[in-house]
């Protein structure tokens, strides 16, 4: 019989842990334990609908000195929104479905929480059929024709 060396173990195939394993909890602990070397990032914003990034109000902020508040959407505005919508007949879910937006920013805007954004504001006031920005708050919105 030949001599065999049954100190030594050949792995043949050994698989590593998978992505989604190595990014779990018990991992990351696991590997603290041992006290391997970890690289651990956290995404800014990952997952999260940051789509309306507001830069312009943040600068004003910035520049300000007494007062460190945006400026908010005022109640009138917030009344002409509740007002226009009901008069059509649509929940704050019915509107944000119509102008591709979440039902809370209605919910903001109508409550004089949010701060104000053009794009929304344009899509709402196309909805609702009323003026929302200027100085005839509230007054139907006139179909102003394209130039060509």
């Amino acid at each position: 019989m030949a001599e065999s060396d049954w100190d030594t173990v050949t792995v043949l195939r050994k698989k590593g842990p998978s992505v989604a394993q190595s990014k779990s909890k018990q991992a990351v602990a696991a590997a603290q334990r041992r006290g391997e070397e970890l690289d651990t990032t956290k995404k800014w914003a990952a997952g999260q609908n940051k789509q309306h990034v507001i830069t312009k109000n943040t600068a004003k902020l910035d520049r300000e000195t007494e007062e460190l508040q945006h400026q908010r959407v005022s109640l009138e505005v917030g009344k002409v929104i509740q007002q226009g919508r009901q008069n059509q007949g649509l929940t704050q879910k019915d509107l944000a479905t119509k102008i591709n937006e979440k039902p809370q920013i209605i919910g903001d805007y109508e409550s004089g929480k949010a701060i104000p954004n053009n794009q929304v504001m344009g899509k709402i006031e196309r909805a609702i059929g009323l003026k929302l920005r200027g100085k005839d708050i509230g007054k139907p919105l006139e179909a102003v024709p394209k130039k060509k």
